[in-house]
């Protein structure tokens, strides 16, 4: 007799894909710390809720030192969910699991099914399909929302609140004041810039390299800007 496999008491499995940010300390572990707490300190919120993956590539250390930054990271609310590049010897029960492979976002799956040529609507949290290579916002996006993209481009026909935040795998474009956070080569693009009709930011990033609002030019506050990366340090200049 043939039994079919489909009992209601089934678990249902199924793989999906999250973009995580990617921490990479270095040592002394306490000026990096220090540096972390002073971008938590101008930027609030910024870990908040977000999946955080450690690496550990080419970084030698020991168990106990692992553990301690595990520890640290966790005072500061900084939940680990997975480590790439550690030795297996260091990893050990109660830690976060070891990871491998990670990719861009091409298994990203949409959030909510919308007409072609509809506006997008930014949610928090909300990450954007992979079927083009840039999206537009018509609207603004307002204090608390994401609008996260990795896939490509970013253009927001309208400004970017404070406490939202704009995170593309290419570079972003803002139609109106930005005085949220933008992050531009967010999966390793340092060719990526970020443009803006009116600079009021609380912080910028491109490629992982990141400045804050009083780390910016005061002449360039409240102007058109673009902003871009160059041997690890981030340019700007007006536009006209």
């Amino acid at each position: 007799m043939t039994k079919v496999l489909t009992d209601a008491r089934s678990i249902r499995i199924k793989g999906r894909s999250f973009l995580a940010v990617m921490l990479s300390p270095d040592l002394p572990f306490d000026d990096w710390l220090a540096r972390l707490d002073d971008l938590a300190a101008r930027s609030a919120g910024f870990f908040l809720g977000r999946p955080v993956v450690l690496d550990l590539t080419d970084l030698q250390i020991d168990r106990p030192q692992l553990k301690e930054l595990i520890a640290e990271l966790a005072k500061r609310n900084v939940s680990i969910m997975g480590i790439e590049g550690a030795r297996p010897s260091i990893l050990g029960a109660g830690m976060p699991p070891a990871l491998k492979g990670g990719r861009s976002a091409s298994d990203i799956e949409v959030q909510a099914n919308e007409p072609a040529g509809s506006p997008v609507k930014p949610e928090v949290g909300a990450i954007r399909p992979a079927t083009t290579q840039s999206i537009v916002i018509r609207e603004p996006v307002r204090s608390g929302q994401s609008v996260i993209f990795p896939e490509g481009d970013v253009t927001i026909v309208g400004s970017v609140a404070s406490g939202a935040e704009v995170i593309a795998g290419g570079s972003v474009h803002i139609y109106g004041a930005l005085r949220g956070r933008a992050m531009a080569g967010s999966i390793g693009n340092a060719s990526a810039r970020i443009f803006c009709r009116k600079l009021e930011a609380e912080l910028v990033a491109i490629d992982g390299v990141y400045k804050m609002a009083e780390d910016m030019a005061a002449n360039l506050r409240g102007q058109a800007v673009q902003l871009w990366l160059e041997d690890d340090a981030i340019m700007a200049e007006k536009m006209t």
